[in-house]
């Protein structure tokens, strides 16, 4: 029901060419799409913003309290247990980790850097996000989406050559750019990859991390803003952040990971009457009724994962990017 709502909803102001802000759970079980001249206080977001070099940021320690790496290898294990048997290739394994800091979510939000960024309060949700990762964009009759897949310390020696050459991170971030190539096939033509495994520099917090993405594009007609709704639902929840093959690899997460993704990995994004610009929540912190805080990380879980590196890059992906 609510997917139909949010479909409905969203080619409404598309038609309408009406500049509005979307915000989507993972599973399309919650929404929140406003008109960008009845926002409230409490929801607050930018979009590619540039960095601006004068601003001076506060800095605060992050204390992290993962669950332990038994804990870990044993839904590893199950995972690769189902990728033995065939039900799954690629998977994106994430968990809920609890952190202590002394800055609030509003501090995080004004303190932090990142190419989307959204502070989103309600009665329900209480959330901030500071994502790399872009979901979609539509200009001029042409979609864009932008899987980002395989990450490494900058600081190794020979990182970007490392990450490159390795098969592992080759064939997981192959994988989710077939997936993403299908996704678009299904609501555009002339689907094309752009460009394949380029690196992005993400600022870390203490340390800096490079990211692998690719570019890809399909031509929409040009009555797509009447069809907003159909095109995000046709193609959620994101492929980079799920698994192939998508719908039963999104079953086997949910009994593996055993809680409730919520707003991360959602999308959130804005139309601005024209042009259409969204993200994938990742590099995402909620705060739960009695103030406690929790950051929420993963990474993609093939047949050659090292469960030792995938622990240790959910740790790494847990930061605030001052």
């Amino acid at each position: 029901m609510s997917k139909e709502l949010i479909k409905e909803k969203l080619n409404k102001f598309g038609s309408e060419k009406e500049p509005f802000l979307f915000v989507l759970s993972y599973d399309l079980s919650k929404f929140y799409i406003e008109k960008l001249s009845k926002l409230p206080n409490s929801i607050k977001f930018q979009l590619n913003q540039k960095e601006d070099f004068n601003k001076v940021f506060t800095k605060s320690k992050l204390e992290k309290f993962p669950i332990s790496f038994e804990e870990y290898k044993k839904k590893f294990d199950r995972l690769q247990e189902e990728i033995k048997a065939g039900n799954t290739y690629l998977s994106n394994l994430t968990v809920k980790t609890k952190i202590k800091t002394s800055l609030s979510l509003d501090e995080i939000y004004e303190n932090t850097k990142g190419k989307y960024k959204i502070r989103f309060q309600n009665q329900e949700d209480n959330f901030t996000c500071f994502s790399p990762e872009t979901f979609i964009k539509i200009k001029d009759n042409k979609i864009f989406t932008y899987p980002m897949k395989g990450t490494i310390d900058a600081d190794i020696s020979n990182a970007k050559e490392q990450i490159l050459a390795n098969k592992k991170e080759m064939a997981e971030h192959t994988m989710v750019v077939d997936l993403l190539r299908n996704d678009l096939g299904i609501i555009a033509s002339n689907v094309r990859v752009e460009d394949f495994r380029y690196i992005d520099t993400i600022n870390a917090g203490d340390k800096r991390l490079l990211q692998v993405s690719s570019k890809i594009s399909a031509n929409l007609q040009e009555n797509w803003i009447k069809n907003i709704g159909d095109i995000i639902t046709s193609i959620l929840p994101a492929g980079s952040i799920t698994g192939t093959p998508k719908k039963k690899t999104v079953e086997i997460l949910k009994e593996i990971e055993n809680y409730d993704r919520d707003f991360y990995t959602g999308i959130f994004g804005v139309f601005d009457g024209k042009e259409l610009d969204s993200c994938v929540m990742i590099r995402f912190i909620q705060e739960d009724i009695n103030g406690n805080k929790y950051y929420k990380s993963g990474g993609g879980i093939t047949c050659d994962s090292d469960v030792l590196n995938e622990y240790q890059e959910l740790i790494d992906k847990i930061y605030l990017p001052f």
